[in-house]
């Protein structure tokens, strides 16, 4: 497979407006897993009985795996591969739990293609719920000639 089979797009094929999402169910295992590559190991997401004692009345996910799931989409997805995360805006809105489905979701808002710039709405949703929303910029490379 060459570089260019593996290339996601390029930026003279995007247009504001598109959009794609990635979807996950986070599971125990998920948790853990993202605690011990982060390092982070606040009860509130490793400790029932601790977590129990917070205003969120049980454990949730770390934030930031959450929105591990946009680098996610950006990666594999829109841009998708060969692109480069410049920069990410996050506000968490809600608690993800254990069993919750998110759905990470982004969609171009604007395009500055002479600094190879492609800025996105991002947003991550359980049902109904907004959990994460923000904004992200990428670079994203030209068409080889």
């Amino acid at each position: 497979m060459t570089y260019q089979a593996l290339h996601g797009y390029y930026l003279e094929d995007l247009s504001v407006g598109m959009s794609e999402s990635f979807t996950k169910t986070v599971s125990e295992a998920d948790i853990v897993t993202f605690a011990d590559l982060s390092g982070d190991t606040n009860p509130v997401h490793l400790n029932e009985e601790f977590a129990a004692a917070t205003p969120f009345k049980g454990r949730i996910a770390h934030g930031m795996l959450g929105a591990a799931l946009l680098s996610t989409v950006f990666g594999t997805k829109l841009p998708g591969p060969g692109c480069i995360y410049i920069s990410q805006d996050l506000r968490f809105k809600a608690p993800v739990r254990i069993g919750d489905t998110v759905v990470a979701t982004v969609t171009i808002t604007e395009i500055v293609a002479d600094k190879r710039r492609v800025k996105f709405a991002c947003e991550c949703r359980v049902g109904d719920t907004v959990v994460i929303e923000g904004e992200a910029a990428l670079m994203v490379s030209r068409r080889p000639k």
